[in-house]
Protein backbone atom coordinates (compact mmCIF):
# COMPACT_ATOMS: atom_id res chain seq x y z
CA UNK A 1 0.00 0.00 0.00
CA UNK A 2 1.74 3.63 -1.29
CA UNK A 3 1.31 6.46 0.98
CA UNK A 4 -1.35 8.18 -0.39
CA UNK A 5 -3.33 5.38 -0.34
CA UNK A 6 -2.20 4.33 3.06
CA UNK A 7 -2.69 8.06 4.82
CA UNK A 8 -6.36 8.60 4.43
CA UNK A 9 -6.88 5.50 6.79
CA UNK A 10 -4.71 7.10 9.39
CA UNK A 11 -6.01 9.40 12.17
CA UNK A 12 -2.79 11.23 13.27
CA UNK A 13 -3.33 11.16 17.22
CA UNK A 14 -1.79 13.62 20.19
CA UNK A 15 -4.38 12.66 23.38
CA UNK A 16 -1.34 13.75 26.24
CA UNK A 17 -2.61 15.22 29.30
CA UNK A 18 0.38 17.91 28.81
CA UNK A 19 -1.27 18.70 24.78
CA UNK A 20 -1.07 22.23 24.33
CA UNK A 21 -3.26 24.31 21.34
CA UNK A 22 0.45 24.54 19.59
CA UNK A 23 0.91 20.42 19.33
CA UNK A 24 -2.59 20.40 18.04
CA UNK A 25 -1.92 22.56 15.24
CA UNK A 26 1.48 20.96 14.22
CA UNK A 27 -0.34 17.75 13.82
CA UNK A 28 -3.30 19.58 12.06
CA UNK A 29 -0.25 20.59 10.13
CA UNK A 30 1.25 17.25 9.44
CA UNK A 31 -2.23 15.71 8.77
CA UNK A 32 -3.09 18.28 5.99
CA UNK A 33 0.29 18.00 4.12
CA UNK A 34 -0.14 14.09 3.87
CA UNK A 35 -3.91 13.43 3.85
CA UNK A 36 -4.08 11.95 7.13
CA UNK A 37 -6.85 12.63 9.72
CA UNK A 38 -6.77 13.95 13.58
CA UNK A 39 -7.52 12.78 16.41
CA UNK A 40 -7.14 15.27 19.28
CA UNK A 41 -8.63 16.55 22.90
CA UNK A 42 -12.37 17.52 22.70
CA UNK A 43 -10.96 21.46 24.22
CA UNK A 44 -9.21 21.87 21.07
CA UNK A 45 -12.56 21.22 18.52
CA UNK A 46 -13.31 25.17 17.86
CA UNK A 47 -9.85 26.10 17.24
CA UNK A 48 -9.06 22.90 14.79
CA UNK A 49 -11.79 23.26 13.21
CA UNK A 50 -11.26 27.16 12.22
CA UNK A 51 -7.20 26.10 11.62
CA UNK A 52 -7.56 23.26 9.25
CA UNK A 53 -11.48 23.20 8.07
CA UNK A 54 -10.27 20.11 5.60
CA UNK A 55 -9.13 17.88 8.15
CA UNK A 56 -11.47 15.20 9.02
CA UNK A 57 -11.61 15.73 13.02
CA UNK A 58 -12.25 13.06 15.78
CA UNK A 59 -12.21 13.39 19.28
CA UNK A 60 -12.27 11.37 22.09
CA UNK A 61 -15.27 11.04 25.12
CA UNK A 62 -15.12 9.66 28.26
CA UNK A 63 -11.59 9.31 28.13
CA UNK A 64 -9.22 7.77 28.61
CA UNK A 65 -11.16 5.44 31.60
CA UNK A 66 -14.57 5.28 30.87
CA UNK A 67 -16.15 6.09 34.11
CA UNK A 68 -18.31 9.35 33.03
CA UNK A 69 -21.84 9.14 34.28
CA UNK A 70 -23.70 8.22 30.86
CA UNK A 71 -25.49 11.24 30.49
CA UNK A 72 -22.64 13.05 30.54
CA UNK A 73 -20.78 11.25 27.47
CA UNK A 74 -24.01 11.55 25.88
CA UNK A 75 -23.65 15.54 26.51
CA UNK A 76 -19.99 15.22 26.06
CA UNK A 77 -20.11 13.61 22.23
CA UNK A 78 -22.73 16.55 21.39
CA UNK A 79 -21.07 19.37 22.72
CA UNK A 80 -17.27 17.63 20.77
CA UNK A 81 -20.22 17.21 17.67
CA UNK A 82 -21.16 20.81 17.91
CA UNK A 83 -17.89 22.64 18.12
CA UNK A 84 -16.61 20.78 14.73
CA UNK A 85 -16.13 17.00 15.70
CA UNK A 86 -16.61 14.54 12.56
CA UNK A 87 -16.35 11.27 14.60
CA UNK A 88 -16.18 10.28 18.16
CA UNK A 89 -14.18 8.00 19.70
CA UNK A 90 -16.01 6.45 22.76
CA UNK A 91 -14.37 4.86 25.92
CA UNK A 92 -16.65 1.61 27.23
CA UNK A 93 -17.29 2.00 31.04
CA UNK A 94 -14.95 -1.41 31.51
CA UNK A 95 -16.07 -2.17 35.03
CA UNK A 96 -19.67 -2.65 34.31
CA UNK A 97 -18.66 -4.82 31.13
CA UNK A 98 -16.10 -6.59 33.96
CA UNK A 99 -19.24 -6.83 35.97
CA UNK A 100 -21.74 -8.56 33.55
CA UNK A 101 -23.45 -5.68 33.18
CA UNK A 102 -23.91 -5.58 29.21
CA UNK A 103 -26.89 -3.83 28.84
CA UNK A 104 -25.72 -0.99 30.63
CA UNK A 105 -22.75 -1.38 28.50
CA UNK A 106 -25.12 -1.20 25.73
CA UNK A 107 -27.48 1.48 26.58
CA UNK A 108 -24.81 3.75 27.37
CA UNK A 109 -23.44 3.59 23.79
CA UNK A 110 -26.76 3.40 21.97
CA UNK A 111 -27.65 6.53 24.01
CA UNK A 112 -24.63 8.33 22.51
CA UNK A 113 -24.95 7.16 18.94
CA UNK A 114 -28.62 8.24 18.59
CA UNK A 115 -27.75 11.73 19.95
CA UNK A 116 -25.04 12.45 17.11
CA UNK A 117 -25.23 11.95 13.50
CA UNK A 118 -21.79 11.26 13.02
CA UNK A 119 -19.87 7.89 13.26
CA UNK A 120 -18.90 6.61 17.22
CA UNK A 121 -16.03 4.51 17.49
CA UNK A 122 -16.42 2.32 20.84
CA UNK A 123 -13.04 2.06 22.47
CA UNK A 124 -12.84 -1.09 24.37
CA UNK A 125 -9.42 -1.21 25.65
CA UNK A 126 -8.58 -4.53 24.84
CA UNK A 127 -5.69 -5.03 27.05
CA UNK A 128 -7.77 -5.04 30.23
CA UNK A 129 -9.99 -7.74 28.85
CA UNK A 130 -10.20 -11.57 28.29
CA UNK A 131 -11.23 -13.14 25.00
CA UNK A 132 -15.21 -13.48 25.86
CA UNK A 133 -15.25 -9.73 27.25
CA UNK A 134 -13.93 -8.48 24.38
CA UNK A 135 -16.75 -10.25 22.18
CA UNK A 136 -19.01 -8.94 24.69
CA UNK A 137 -17.98 -5.60 24.18
CA UNK A 138 -17.61 -5.89 20.63
CA UNK A 139 -21.65 -7.23 21.13
CA UNK A 140 -22.61 -3.92 22.88
CA UNK A 141 -20.76 -1.81 20.05
CA UNK A 142 -22.71 -3.71 17.40
CA UNK A 143 -26.33 -3.39 19.28
CA UNK A 144 -25.95 -0.21 20.08
CA UNK A 145 -25.55 0.74 16.30
CA UNK A 146 -21.92 2.01 16.59
CA UNK A 147 -19.47 2.88 13.30
CA UNK A 148 -16.58 0.85 14.74
CA UNK A 149 -14.67 -0.54 17.37
CA UNK A 150 -11.21 0.62 18.58
CA UNK A 151 -8.55 -1.65 20.51
CA UNK A 152 -7.06 0.97 23.09
CA UNK A 153 -6.96 4.35 24.50
CA UNK A 154 -2.93 3.93 24.51
CA UNK A 155 -3.35 4.79 27.89
CA UNK A 156 -3.71 1.64 29.55
CA UNK A 157 -0.83 -1.27 29.85
CA UNK A 158 -0.91 -2.47 26.22
CA UNK A 159 -2.22 -2.06 22.72
CA UNK A 160 -3.07 -2.86 19.20
CA UNK A 161 -2.41 -6.75 18.34
CA UNK A 162 -3.01 -9.07 15.44
CA UNK A 163 -4.96 -11.19 17.16
CA UNK A 164 -7.12 -9.01 18.86
CA UNK A 165 -7.88 -7.14 15.33
CA UNK A 166 -8.94 -10.07 14.15
CA UNK A 167 -11.59 -10.98 16.55
CA UNK A 168 -12.72 -6.98 16.62
CA UNK A 169 -12.64 -7.56 12.78
CA UNK A 170 -15.42 -10.09 13.07
CA UNK A 171 -18.34 -7.51 14.47
CA UNK A 172 -17.32 -3.78 12.96
CA UNK A 173 -14.42 -2.24 11.58
CA UNK A 174 -11.39 -1.81 13.68
CA UNK A 175 -9.58 1.13 14.32
CA UNK A 176 -6.04 -0.29 15.81
CA UNK A 177 -4.78 1.62 17.83
CA UNK A 178 -2.27 1.89 20.96
CA UNK A 179 1.61 1.06 19.78
CA UNK A 180 1.49 1.08 15.68
CA UNK A 181 4.29 3.25 15.25
CA UNK A 182 5.51 1.85 12.13
CA UNK A 183 4.65 0.61 8.30
CA UNK A 184 5.39 -2.79 8.75
CA UNK A 185 3.73 -2.27 11.89
CA UNK A 186 0.41 -0.52 10.42
CA UNK A 187 0.17 -3.26 7.63
CA UNK A 188 0.10 -5.78 10.08
CA UNK A 189 -2.72 -4.66 11.48
CA UNK A 190 -4.24 -3.57 7.98
CA UNK A 191 -3.74 -7.51 6.73
CA UNK A 192 -5.35 -8.59 10.13
CA UNK A 193 -8.49 -6.80 9.48
CA UNK A 194 -8.29 -2.83 10.31
CA UNK A 195 -9.92 -0.40 8.24
CA UNK A 196 -8.28 2.55 10.48
CA UNK A 197 -4.96 3.06 12.25
CA UNK A 198 -4.76 5.31 15.04
CA UNK A 199 -1.06 6.50 16.26
CA UNK A 200 1.30 9.33 17.00
CA UNK A 201 3.54 8.75 14.61
CA UNK A 202 1.25 8.70 11.72
CA UNK A 203 4.36 10.40 9.76
CA UNK A 204 7.01 7.96 10.73
CA UNK A 205 4.38 5.23 9.29
CA UNK A 206 3.49 7.33 5.86
CA UNK A 207 7.93 7.77 6.01
CA UNK A 208 8.12 4.19 5.71
CA UNK A 209 5.62 3.72 3.01
CA UNK A 210 6.26 3.05 -0.69
CA UNK A 211 5.76 6.50 -2.83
Amino acid sequence: MNRSELAPMIDHTVLGPETTMADVRTVLDEAREHGMNVCIPPYALEEAEDYAPDVTLATVIGFPHGQNDHDMKRREGVLAWKAGADELDVVINIGRLKAGDDDAVRAELAELVAAVPIPVKVIIETALLTAEEKRRACEAAVAADASMVKTSTGFADGGATVVDVELMSEYRPVKASGGVGSYDEAMAMLEAGAERIGASSGVEILEGAPE
